[in-house]
């Protein structure tokens, strides 16, 4: 079923207004992981000129997304805790990586990690879901 999913997921990311909107593309997905990139571009910066941390989050929160719904299950967010590092500068590429810790039947643990394209780190995530026992309902 992997496979399957996984072209799901892609489809359904390429279609997602938000990530459109935010110009978030997903790079690579597998069991419990997913690779995805945006630019910090204008219309993202906070009131000090920097990448606003809601723009950061949201590259954050798709990794999150595809790499918990990537066994083919409905996986919703517990929690989230986020610690921003550095910021980039305007027209960075912005990659962020999510990774499975532990999984059961019920939960699932995830570290997420934003490095610009360069490799400086931008932000860290800690990140809990909650696995439903429904399969994805665009498979």
């Amino acid at each position: 079923m992997g496979e399957e999913v996984f072209e799901a997921i892609r489809k359904r990311v390429a279609e997602e207004p938000y990530a459109e909107k935010m110009g978030i593309k997903l790079l690579e997905v597998a069991e419990g992981y997913s690779l995805v990139e945006m630019r910090f571009a204008d219309g993202m910066e906070n009131i000090f000129g920097m990448a606003h941390g809601g723009a950061i989050f949201s590259l954050i929160d798709e990794a999150f997304e595809v790499a918990a719904n990537s066994h083919g299950t409905v996986s919703v967010a517990l929690s989230m805790s986020v610690t921003y590092v550095s910021s980039p500068k305007k027209g960075e590429i912005l990659r962020a990586e999510a990774r499975e810790v532990s999984r059961s039947n019920r939960v699932a643990t995830y570290t997420i990690q934003v490095n610009t394209a360069g490799g400086d780190l931008i932000a860290i995530c800690q990140a809990l879901v909650y696995r439903k026992r429904d399969p994805l309902p665009f498979l």
